[in-house]
């Protein structure tokens, strides 16, 4: 029988990793891939934070596994993949969006706090993909998490944030051009505009309002318009989409 449209978009009896799946983007990214039909491993370094979100995904019908690991370490990205072996025997979705953010001048920035950024925003995607890259089936998906940041200024002193995120958008069309061929793995990447979380709780008040002026839409987005992109991304509705950057940002980029 011919597939739907809409069943394309269906993640059914496919397991997916979400990292940072404590708080913010992290939660709706599970709730929206259990939504669609996944079960999810959850991981991130708060314990009681990540068991919140499991019972967000087991209330939509989907098994959830929760692994505290710091994906910085490419140990526990390892780690985090065997126990999704071990618990569903197979990973099909990757999402990569554990992070953080600061916002210091360039001059006053330490190497301490530098390096804290890169490892786990980019060194941390790097290690979760490579480890999902060596069980992964033709067919699966990584979606990496990077921001408007890695395309445009937005005023905050982000060094490290920007080269981060500008580096999984490099990161994400080299392995699309290693893996989809050869793997079957398709790569892509999210370039979110403001959307709320725990990084955008640390700005100044007003500030993300402070941009509505120059943002098409007026707003921030909701965090279920940019699950709703990562879900597409993640499902064969994007089966001819590799090595791509989706902005989802409200048209702020497009001036």
């Amino acid at each position: 029988m011919p597939t739907s449209i809409l069943d394309r978009f269906r993640l059914d009896d496919k397991v997916a990793i979400v990292t940072g799946a404590s708080s913010g983007l992290g939660v709706a990214f599970a709730k929206a891939l259990a939504e669609a039909g996944a079960d999810v491993v959850l991981t991130g370094r708060r314990t009681g934070r990540l068991d919140e979100t499991r019972a967000l995904v087991e209330e939509r019908g989907r098994r959830a596994l929760v692994v505290t690991a710091d994906v910085a370490r490419p140990e526990d990205a390892q780690v985090v993949v065997d126990a999704a072996m071990r618990e569903f025997s197979h990973v099909d979705i990757l999402v990569n969006n554990a992070g953080k953010g600061t916002a210091v001048p360039a001059t006053r920035e330490t190497p301490e706090q530098f390096r804290e950024v890169i490892d786990i925003n980019l060194n941390g995607s790097y290690w979760m993909a490579q480890a999902c890259g060596r069980v992964m089936q033709p067919g699966s998906s990584i979606v990496n998490v990077s921001s408007i940041a890695a395309l445009s200024s937005t005023g905050l002193p982000q060094a490290a944030y920007s080269a981060s995120k500008a580096g999984l958008i490099g990161l994400t069309r080299d392995l699309a051009v290693q893996w989809t061929g050869r793997k079957g793995i398709r790569v892509n990447a999210l370039a979110p505009g403001f959307f709320p979380s725990e990084m955008t709780d640390q700005y100044p008040d007003g500030y993300i309002e402070s941009w509505f002026d120059r943002i098409p839409s007026g707003r921030a987005g909701d965090p279920d318009e940019l699950a709703a992109a990562m879900v597409f991304l993640a499902s064969s509705a994007a089966g001819y989409i590799t090595g791509t950057t989706l902005i989802v940002d409200g048209g702020l980029t497009a001036f």
